[in-house]
């Protein structure tokens, strides 16, 4: 599995980068056996392999990129028993709010089973996610690696709490009460009659028609990841173990 390959990849890349003591022996050797597991199975080439054979379940695909970075996350976070459930959330704060831009997959056997729309903080954009922050009433959405937590019942009925996974950059989740809830503004009338979706205290909220259904499948610890192509792949330098 390429969970097993990836934390062994990346290890043995921050050991050739990072320490200074190591010998020229030692490099050589580290660097015959990163050329050695790329040459027989790439972490990317085997990404992209899991992408294009994803099932569709006739939703659209989300974007290789993004995808890419979930993907790298969801497997080290397994590798460390962060996550327990092969169920990855994607959302891509790239894109429009007008579209579908969360995406829920079974990994176990490479299916989408929703793609729905979400709505992001409403001191993050408009139509457009551009600003985020981990700060309490800051009303804006935060990026990163999270761990779903358990179901609750709050003013917006079923919720599910979220474990922020960055130090910095999420962390605060559970403390600020970021939480996946539905909400009647995540909905397609509401775009038409308002040019946009609706916007949350920072909260990822999803249709109420779906909420249920979207949160009994990714509770109790699986994988959510919020994108944005203003933050680059580190996710191994802040984890919180």
């Amino acid at each position: 599995m390429i969970y097993k390959i990836y934390p062994l990849l990346v290890f043995l890349l921050l050991s050739f980068g990072k320490d200074s003591k190591n010998t020229p022996e030692l490099k050589t050797a580290t660097t015959r056996s990163i050329a050695k597991v790329e040459k027989k199975l790439t972490v990317d080439a085997k990404i992209e392999n899991i992408y294009y054979s994803l099932n569709s379940n006739n939703f659209k695909l989300p974007e290789l990129k993004s995808f890419s970075e979930a993907l790298k996350g969801f497997y080290l976070l397994k590798e460390r028993g962060i996550v327990q459930k092969n169920i990855l959330t994607l959302v891509d704060f790239s894109l429009s709010s007008n579209t579908k831009r969360l995406w829920v997959i079974d990994m176990t056997t490479n299916t989408i089973l929703f793609n729905s729309l979400v709505a992001h903080g409403r001191n993050t954009g408009e139509e457009f996610a551009t600003a985020f922050s981990n700060l309490n009433s800051s009303f804006k959405s935060s990026l990163g690696f999270y761990s779903t937590g358990e179901i609750y019942r709050g003013k917006h009925g079923a919720s599910l709490r979220l474990d922020g996974l960055e130090k910095g950059l999420n962390d605060k989740a559970r403390e600020r009460g970021v939480v996946m809830h539905g909400a009647d503004y995540v909905s397609e009338s509401f775009i038409r009659d308002h040019k946009r979706l609706g916007r949350s205290q920072g909260c990822p909220a999803v249709p109420v028609e779906l909420t249920d259904e979207i949160i009994e499948t990714i509770k109790d610890k699986s994988c959510l990841y919020i994108y944005h192509p203003s933050r680059s792949f580190t996710m191994e330098e802040r984890l919180m173990s």
